[in-house]
């Protein structure tokens, strides 16, 4: 069971955690509790590490005193003055005197890798998971933290490390399976875990819905529960579409296309671990737990060719264009060979049958980035006029159609296209991947909160 930055979030949030994790063990479940960071320590950590790397001297004590107000009053309304609450705080306020030496060491130097940057966030999911045990002893319930860098094993990619599933496996049965059997409820942190060498590493932000999947295919667990503020998986984003309902079952791929175009409901990553076993997802609400959410698993319910209509916003379209073909080996290999080399991530490819142009999407911050790079890249066939141009359109925004059902079912694609000609809504590119799980348009940012609702009337995907 993974709960949230919203879930751990006061001291009234990880008292709700509790209980649903103290009734799963009234079941006689054996369970592993995977925790974020209580909500914003995380960003703080981050701000604070910037400032320091700036040259703020004041940033490790402004953080320290920051981390003891939050976690202190939550220990002192869930656990109260007795033992287990002061042995908490001794805890809680080592890592304090940690978290802040390291910051000062960025001071001193006035840099932050990736590397001291990771280790910096972790700390978040540290403090919060001694909360989380201490609470459930509170209870009643036999618990202990347990830092994931003693249980995923992951690459050296900080900042998006990628989990060695193995090794991890090896690490799980060492570390937790003795505490299950005991009758013990390890509380895991979230986010993070540790590279060959021991390094800490971070799994990318939101990373504790992937570390519950990691740690779920390392004990092969019977099911993955995903805690959080929403009842599950939506057709659209409600602030776009109040008529939103929540779906009771979705496949993995539609889970995984849902997420990768803008649904923040749960990492895009997460499902890979899961799907790997066929062990299945459930998206649930820590504030409604009566609801019974949606089950992500590995066969897709077709009701209905869309299941739903997810959008990311702020994006811009990079275009390559040739004066003749686009050769895919010459040209397009070096475009995104250089694009991959700079970790710029893009979103949607679309390029025309006779080559002439290709276009992809890339975050609007990004974009500049990109263009610079390209026009370094194709120096000489710019110079040479085979290639014309490498051009940006900004402030664009990507719609994702996606359902399995799409799959061999005719008069989609035209209900996209007409659903937006209607509204007199503008397409900029289009792209669908050969697995009919998904078409993807892109129109200008202005039109999203009109192109989100009309998409989702005209596929009756409302209430």
């Amino acid at each position: 069971m993974k709960f949230g930055g919203t879930s751990v979030g006061t001291a009234a949030a990880i008292g709700r955690t509790v209980e649903i994790l103290a009734e799963g063990r009234a079941s006689g479940d054996a369970q592993v509790a995977v925790v974020s960071a209580m909500g914003g320590v995380t960003n703080m950590l981050l701000a604070e590490a910037t400032s320091a790397a700036g040259g703020d001297r004041e940033a490790a004590e402004r953080l320290c005193e920051g981390l003891r107000e939050r976690h202190f009053a939550a220990i002192a309304e869930l656990v109260g003055p007795g033992e287990p609450g002061e042995r908490t705080r001794v805890a809680i306020d080592e890592l304090c005197q940690r978290c802040g030496r390291l910051l000062e060491s960025v001071y001193v130097l006035r840099d932050l890798s990736t590397r001291s940057s990771d280790l910096i966030v972790s700390f978040g999911e540290r403090m919060s998971s001694l909360v989380v045990a201490a609470a459930l002893e509170a209870r009643g319930v036999a618990a202990v933290n347990v830092d994931s860098d003693r249980v995923i094993v992951t690459d050296d990619s900080f900042g998006a490390a990628n989990p060695m599933l193995d090794e991890t496996r090896v690490q799980a049965e060492a570390v937790l399976r003795p505490l299950l059997e005991s009758g013990t409820l390890p509380v895991v942190t979230g986010f993070f875990g540790a590279s060959r060498s021991g390094a800490t590493t971070t799994l990318g932000r939101s990373g504790s819905d992937y570390s519950a999947s990691i740690i779920g295919n390392a004990l092969r667990a019977d099911e993955i529960v995903i805690w959080t503020d929403v009842d599950g998986v939506m057709t659209a984003d409600p602030r776009l579409v109040p008529d939103a309902r929540t779906l009771p079952s979705i496949s993995f791929s539609e889970a995984t296309e849902l997420a990768y175009f803008g649904a923040k409901v749960i990492h895009a990553r997460t499902m890979q671990p899961a799907a790997a076993l066929s062990i299945p997802i459930w998206i649930k609400n820590t504030f409604n737990k009566v609801h019974p959410g949606t089950r992500i698993g590995p066969d897709a319910v077709k009701n209905g060719a869309v299941k739903g209509i997810t959008a990311i916003s702020n994006v811009s379209v990079v275009t390559v264009e040739g004066s003749g073909f686009l050769g895919v080996a010459s040209v397009t290999g070096r475009v995104f060979g250089a694009i991959g080399r700079a970790g710029i991530n893009v979103y949607m490819i679309s390029q025309a049958s006779s080559q002439h142009s290709l276009s992809f999407l890339v975050p609007n911050a990004d974009g500049p980035h990109a263009v610079q790079l390209l026009e370094q890249e194709l120096e000489l066939e710019l110079h040479r006029q085979t290639i014309l141009s490498v051009s940006l359109n900004p402030d664009l925004a990507a719609i994702a159609v996606v359902g399995a059902g799409m799959r061999g079912t005719p008069g989609v694609a035209g209900n996209v296209f007409q659903t937006l000609g209607n509204n007199h809504i503008n397409i900029v590119a289009i792209a669908q991947g050969s697995s009919e799980l998904n078409i993807s348009c892109v129109i200008s940012m202005s039109d999203l909160e009109r192109a989100v609702p009309s998409l989702h009337e005209a596929f009756h995907l409302g209430k």
